[in-house]
């Protein structure tokens, strides 16, 4: 791995209360050639902060959504021609140390995209809300349905890609609630897929948006948007390999 370039992509909006620990803590990992803040248009520090702190930072001129930023960081990815992009929340939710475990498959040869899973062993402590619980279930079932394997957390921000990931989610990536979507468009395209178990924290600042109504909302517009989203054409792992 010392000869492989990775970049770690962090989206981040008004996050100034943990996005320096969260970057902080990927430089502790050693995993990442660079750590790239994707700022969204904050009204606070973020962008600050993160400098302060040692990563380049991508300040969006007005608020794109999640989607939008993390599409941006891979596009940055891309252009600096990096082998590796490693995608974390700028939240703290997602514990850096475990970086090395969703590269593993990439640098096996085994993958092309690794999701930090929640729920591969079924003893996980993790525990989300009724609401946010059934919508996992609801669109794991459907992404394996339509993707043809088996998915157990369409919801995760934590994931790894390789060149041909990159190039994917650099030309394709949902902007509104993507991970779902995201999920399955890299199935469509062939990408190899594989699930590592990963254990995630309550966001350290900070209010999460997503309420119960706003959850119910979500399943609805997501279902509808992977169903789309399985009747096009996206590019094949052979295109995206050239």
């Amino acid at each position: 791995m010392n000869s492989t370039r990775i970049v770690a992509v962090v989206p981040a909006w008004n996050e100034e209360g943990a996005i320096g620990s969260v970057i902080d803590e990927i430089a502790r990992a050693r995993p990442a050639s660079e750590v790239v803040v994707v700022d969204d248009a904050s009204t606070d520090d973020t962008a600050a902060v993160a400098l302060r702190h040692g990563a380049t930072v991508l300040r969006l001129p007005f608020n794109v959504g999640i989607g939008g930023a993390v599409q941006t960081g891979f596009r940055y990815a891309l252009a600096q021609g990096y082998d590796r992009a490693v995608r974390l929340d700028g939240d703290g939710q997602h514990d850096a140390s475990q970086i090395p475990k969703i590269l593993a498959p990439l640098e096996a040869g085994e993958a092309d995209l690794v999701i930090g899973s929640r729920f591969v062993d079924p003893g996980s402590s993790y525990r989300p809300p009724f609401a946010r619980r059934l919508g996992i279930r609801v669109f794991a079932r459907l992404v394996s349905v339509l993707g043809g394997q088996r998915v157990t957390d369409t919801t995760s921000g934590f994931v790894a890609l390789d060149r041909a990931g990159i190039a994917l989610f650099a030309a394709e990536y949902p902007h509104d609630y993507p991970e779902v979507e995201a999920t399955l468009v890299a199935l469509r395209s062939g990408l190899r897929l594989v699930q590592v178990q990963v254990e995630m924290r309550e966001r350290t600042t900070g209010v999460s948006s997503i309420t119960f109504l706003r959850s119910l909302y979500y399943i609805v517009k997501v279902t509808l948007a992977v169903l789309v989203a399985s009747v096009r054409r996206y590019p094949r792992l052979e295109e995206l390999r050239q």
